[in-house]
């Protein structure tokens, strides 16, 4: 079986993570995806690291050493490295354009018009086209030419406002930020009901650290053995869940969600000396069986090397040309009647320059352009 977007072009100017990452994502599910970085350096991440990786037997890192940054955001595209703001290559470039179904792009405003790829322009060449154009702060406003990376995104966008602990901000430990403008566009749009609890309520959230600030018991608890994550997501559960604390679930302290807010201190040094009486394993095995949703806190090693994420085939192994079989996060979408599966590894920098240049412009003269 195809992919889902079998068939479908996309030509990806993006760098760094947002705009790369959604034309991977279109890749994943079967599009063919032409990725255009600048001769010599290539995009940003090529040169982000350590880690870098080499081919077994390559001596010390140097030109050959591929950024493993740069390799999780661009698996099934073909590199294409030319400058954009040569004249010389504006047929090619052009050429790119009329292939394309999709262009993703992630300059400032006004960068496409210098150029020469401005909205009518590329409709004059392809009327077809679907433009993804994203930017840190938007194509309107005050702070339109303002350069964004995803922490600056993650504290403008207020969500480093809402992460950390003892009144103190953190950023996320995956660029939150950018995957989000990748999948919709925009970092705001994942507020959620922090959102409405300040713009109904009035209220302005604050870091709530490892503990939900409006759901009670759910957070990070403590273990014999180590941390524990427990959810507490309604008052049936907390039913099944308060005898395993010692607690009676009628405790007029604790018997709503609203009280156990109220004493939210108070239920917590209850539930860590419970908790402290047994390993993690223990709690999770009798969590289960009461019905508790509940979870361990896992390194990155335990959840790829786990079998749930081989099950849900979340690990890809492709073949890359310098590195021979590497692994990469796999894509976690799956469809009934299309097949989603490991296609192009990421390229080496202007892997494909030539043979596009030479295929592309044919068809171009082929069609009399």
């Amino acid at each position: 079986m195809a992919g889902p977007l079998a068939g479908v072009h996309v030509l990806d100017l993006a760098r760094v993570l947002a705009g790369p990452y959604a034309a991977m994502l279109l890749g994943d599910l079967g599009a063919e995806v032409i990725k255009v970085e600048r001769p010599g350096a290539g995009d940003d991440t090529r040169h982000w690291g350590p880690p870098f990786v080499q081919a077994a037997g390559d001596g010390a890192a140097g030109d050959a050493a591929e950024s493993t940054y740069f390799l999780s955001v661009n698996r099934g595209k073909r590199s294409v490295a030319i400058d954009l703001k040569d004249p010389g290559e504006r047929e090619f470039i052009e050429a790119l354009v009329r292939w394309a179904d999709v262009l993703v792009e992630n300059f400032r405003p006004g960068v496409m018009d210098r150029l020469g790829l401005s909205d009518d322009r590329l409709a004059e060449l392809n009327p077809r086209l679907i433009r993804l154009s994203i930017s840190g702060f938007g194509d309107r406003g005050p702070d339109r030419e303002r350069v964004g990376y995803d922490q600056i995104l993650q504290a403008e966008g207020g969500v480093m406002s809402l992460t950390g602990t003892d009144a103190r901000a953190v950023k996320v430990g995956v660029p939150i930020a950018d995957i989000s403008a990748a999948l919709f566009g925009v970092q705001v749009g994942i507020h959620t009901f922090q959102a409405t609890r300040y713009l109904i309520a009035g209220q302005v959230p604050g870091v709530s650290g490892n503990h939900h600030p409006t759901v009670a018991p759910y957070g990070v608890f403590d273990a014999r053995d180590g941390p524990l994550v427990i959810a507490v997501g309604n008052d049936d559960i907390w039913r099944r869940f308060a005898p395993l604390a010692g607690l009676d679930p009628a405790d007029p302290r604790f018997a709503t969600n609203a009280l156990r807010l109220g004493h939210l201190a108070e239920l917590q040094q209850i539930m860590n000396a419970a908790l402290g009486q047994r390993t993690v394993a223990d709690w999770l095995g009798r969590l289960r069986r009461a019905g508790v949703p509940a979870g361990e806190v896992k390194t990155l090693d335990r959840v790829y090397d786990g079998e749930q994420a081989r099950a849900e085939d979340l690990i890809w192994e492709v073949d890359h040309p310098r590195l021979g079989r590497i692994r990469l996060p796999g894509h976690p979408v799956r469809y009934s009647r299309s097949a989603v599966a490991p296609g192009l590894p990421p390229p080496v920098l202007g892997e494909h320059t030539d043979e596009l240049r030479a295929a592309l412009l044919r068809l171009v003269q082929a069609d009399g352009g």
